[in-house]
């Protein structure tokens, strides 16, 4: 098994998603313009400021991601070249804090805040508090599907990773 080629493979995987953040952040800055330029309804200039946040920070958590994982190309090969069993070892470390983080962020803290925006739909009547919540919903949904893949390539990194330790 090439751990090597494994870990290379999951960083390039990993530079993906943060790409796929980068373009829904700027797809929800674009939606923001289209909203302020053409947006003529209350409603539709309440979605303005909410889209502008939301894709503010999905392209600065893609970004955030984007520029790591380009270093980290680098790095891993130097990092296994120079010490393979200790790399493979503060792989696991590292994998199994980003699994552990995923259990909690991701899996439970995000489809809290989405079902708690959605119940606070039919309450909050004004444009404003409607945009800005089904706008959370959104983003909170991209989250949501970019890092259950996440979730899923992290776990299968790691078993290979594992499998890699016992047998070296």
């Amino acid at each position: 098994m090439d751990i090597l080629k494994t870990a290379t493979d999951w960083t390039k995987a990993e530079t993906l998603s943060s790409v796929v953040f980068i373009l829904f952040g700027l797809s929800f800055l674009l939606a923001s313009w289209g909203f302020w330029h053409w947006g003529k309804t209350d409603v539709a200039k309440a979605y303005v400021i909410p889209m502008l946040v939301a894709g503010g920070l999905l392209l600065i958590l893609g970004l955030g991601l984007f520029i790591p994982n380009q270093a980290r190309l680098t790095s891993v090969p130097l990092a296994h070249s120079t010490d393979a069993s200790g790399f493979i070892a503060s792989e696991i470390a590292r994998s199994d804090k980003v699994l552990d983080d995923y259990r909690i962020a991701v899996f439970r803290v995000f489809p809290l805040i989405i079902a708690l925006c959605a119940l606070l739909i039919p309450v909050l009547t004004s444009a404003n508090w409607r945009a800005s919540l089904i706008t959370t919903i959104a983003m909170l949904a991209i989250i949501l599907i970019v890092d259950t893949n996440a979730n899923a390539r992290m776990e299968a990194y790691k078993a290979q990773l594992s499998l890699a330790a016992r047998s070296g």
